[in-house]
């Protein structure tokens, strides 16, 4: 690693490269430091926590931790904040927000003196974000997460976030559950810090680093609150110090092999849509394309393996118990590409081979017995999935992965918050729920609004699923039968633009299609009369950067910007 290290590293430019040193060791010594301190290797923690995240809230023991093993290395721990996000408290959505986590995170990456740095991340949109920044900066970096929270309980039935609170919220709508009796099951639905208890976002991009190299082995699930998640935060902090010496950086930990080992680990643990968007965007930092028909035959190979809610039956506490992600990445050994670097210096393979012996649990199945074949996602194709829409077919209801109904058109969120509840809402449970203008720039931030609540004179009836499509994003820790990403967005003059009342829309998840049928005369006669809404008046600052520079979702919703031309792809 060439260059000026530790407090040289990046000196302010008064012109005079010593005065600025001699400067910059008066202010830091009025913290306390030593002379001896400030010789070492400076390892920058980011610290995430905030009073509005509660996913975030051990971040400070958690720092506490890293700094302990940061000094038992010989290095000096200097902590920094950074914008931190949590997706209930983030308007219009913590999507919108990624890409300013991901700039902020960069840019102090690059302004302030560091040889590596321990990125602290948790709540769905964090981990992504300092992925993201780690992938621009390029200095030796490592993750290390918050961590699950521990399900809680209700009349005897364990209940964790998030998609208990959806199902739950459903009951509840249907009027199943009255208003004490929901309030009641809500205050236990959240019973520690930690991110949500099951495989959504938050969980999946866990899983997800730790597959890509980019954290210790083992860190992806030990729930926020065991003493095993901070001891897993002293041996990051200590790794950082030899980061810092010897790298590796995350451009050469980050490869279109990591890419595709992460793609696998997505299918076989059934988890969140989200996820690929956000690998696009870490990749597309690196000049790295997701390829989506590539990933879809890699689901066609990959069976789903982790019994975890919201697509089976246990919490992320159950997986911890069942020896992390380490037993799923054994049992996919076969099919990932072991040579990929991490960051421990050594290959996936070689840790692999270093799991303890594995012992009898029912959360991970083996490669011969999954719980469903062919992987959790799916991609799509045909006239209405435009570049390339996705289901989740592991939440899917199975008797809805083939059918045909009468579309149901929402044009905004307000359209649908206005209407979805309406006595005289012509809708029949064979119909098919439209939402469109919801996707990156038409909501704007492509919001979690995929999970189009079933209209309450169905739900009433007993209807729990419907055939659902849009151009938003769905929460990892939803299920239904679900569509997404329609891209390009309806807002950008993309497929959902051209859908009426009363067309009929088909739906063959085995085929991999989604077709409108409508003759194609009449799609150019409809295109031709379309007029994009208006967007954009009057904005300023960071809204206005994000509505004239975000890609769609096929790219990662990134700033066109921010993405390098393409160089590789993913196999």
């Amino acid at each position: 690693m060439g260059g000026s290290k530790g407090m040289r590293r990046g000196l302010t430019r008064y012109g005079d490269e010593g005065f600025a040193l001699y400067l910059r060791k008066a202010f830091i010594k009025a913290l306390g430091y030593s002379e001896d301190a400030l010789e070492r290797p400076v390892v920058g923690i980011a610290d995430t926590s905030s009073g509005y995240n509660a996913c975030h809230a051990t971040v400070p023991q958690i720092v506490e931790a890293v700094e302990r093993g940061v000094l038992m290395a010989g290095g000096l721990p200097v902590s920094f904040p950074t914008i931190s996000l949590h997706e209930s408290f983030a308007w219009p959505t913590s999507m919108y927000l990624r890409n300013l986590m991901a700039m902020d995170t960069e840019e102090m990456l690059r302004a302030q003196p560091m040889d590596a740095a321990v990125l602290i991340g948790g709540c769905d949109k964090t981990v992504p974000a300092q992925l993201m920044a780690a992938a621009s900066a390029d200095l030796p970096a490592i993750l290390v997460v918050t961590g699950p929270m521990l399900p809680g309980s209700h009349r005897g039935e364990r209940l964790g976030a998030c998609t208990d609170c959806r199902r739950l919220w459903a009951r509840f709508r249907s009027g199943e559950l009255d208003d004490s009796e929901v309030a009641a099951a809500g205050a236990q639905l959240v019973p520690t810090a930690g991110t949500c208890g099951v495989m959504g976002t938050a969980s999946t991009m866990a899983c997800l680093t730790e597959a890509l190299g980019m954290m210790l082995p083992g860190g992806a699930a030990i729930p926020a609150v065991e003493a095993a998640r901070l001891r897993h935060a002293e041996a990051t902090g200590a790794r950082a110090v030899a980061l810092a010496e010897h790298g590796p950086t995350p451009g050469q930990i980050l490869t279109p092999a990591a890419f595709a080992n992460a793609l696998r680990v997505l299918l076989a643990v059934g988890g969140s849509t989200n996820a690929l968007i956000h690998l696009a965007a870490v990749a597309g930092r690196l000049g790295i394309a997701i390829d989506y028909d590539a990933f879809d035959r890699l689901g066609r190979e990959t069976p789903f393996l982790v019994d975890l809610k919201p697509s089976g039956r246990h919490y992320m506490d159950g997986l911890h118990r069942a020896g992390g992600l380490g037993p799923v990445l054994r049992a996919l050994a076969p099919r990932l590409d072991l040579g990929c670097l991490t960051v421990t210096g050594r290959a996936l393979g070689e840790e692999i081979e270093a799991l303890p012996p594995a012992w009898e649990q029912d959360v991970v199945r083996p490669l011969a017995d999954p719980l469903h074949e062919g992987g959790a996602i799916a991609v799509l194709s045909g006239n209405l999935a435009g570049d390339g829409a996705i289901i989740k077919q592991s939440a899917a209801s199975p008797a809805l992965l083939r059918h045909s109904g009468r579309a149901v058109v929402f044009d905004s969120l307000d359209d649908l918050a206005a209407r979805i509840d309406a006595p005289d809402l012509a809708a029949e449970p064979s119909d098919v729920l439209v939402l469109r203008n919801a996707g990156p720039k038409g909501a704007p931030g492509m919001p979690e609004a995929g999970y189009i609540p079933i209209p309450r004179k169905l739900a009433e009836k007993g209807v729990t699923d419907m055939l659902r499509i849009s151009d938003a994003r769905m929460s990892g820790t939803a299920f239904g039968t679900i569509v997404l990403h329609a891209s390009p967005e309806a807002a950008a003059g993309g497929p959902l633009a051209l859908v009426e009342d009363g067309d009929t829309i088909a739906l063959d998840v085995p085929g991999r299609t989604l077709t409108l049928d409508v003759p194609e005369d009449e799609l150019a006669r409809r295109r031709a009369a379309w007029t994009p809404p208006v967007m954009g008046e009057g904005l300023t600052g960071y809204r206005r950067l994000y509505h004239d520079t975000v890609l769609q979702a096929p790219q990662g919703c990134d700033f066109d910007f921010q993405v390098r031309p393409v160089t590789a792809r993913t196999p």
